[in-house]
C-alpha cells in the first residue's frame, strides 16, 4: 500500500489472492502436522515389532515390496537373481 501499511489478506496483490493463499498455507501446515503425528505412530509400531523380535529391515522391505505390482515385483526379482548369478553370489 502506498502509505506503508500492510494489506489485508483478502486483497489481490500481484495477481495472488491473499485469502486463498492463506487457506492453502493453513491446509498444508495442518496436513504437515498430521503427517508428523502419523510418522510418530508408524515409528511406534516398528518399535513394538522390534521389541517382539521381528527384524525391522525385513519388515520395511516387505512393505516396500507390497507397494509394487506383482508382475513388476517378479520382474525385479528375476533381474536381481540374474545379476546375483552374474556376480557369483548364488
Amino acid at each position: 500500500m502506498p502509505d506503508g501499511t500492510t494489506s489485508t489478506s483478502n486483497e489481490t496483490i500481484g495477481g495472488i489472492a491473499g485469502e486463498a493463499l492463506q487457506q492453502y498455507v493453513d491446509r498444508i501446515e495442518r496436513l504437515e502436522e498430521e503427517k508428523k503425528a502419523l510418522s510418530e505412530d508408524i515409528k511406534q509400531v516398528y518399535s513394538e515389532a522390534k521389541s517382539t523380535g521381528f527384524d525391522i529391515k525385513i519388515i520395511r522391505k516387505i512393505i516396500s515390496l507390497r507397494k509394487v505390482e506383482e508382475h513388476d515385483r517378479k520382474e525385479q526379482e528375476e533381474l536381481l537373481d540374474l545379476y546375483k548369478r552374474a556376480l557369483g553370489m548364488e
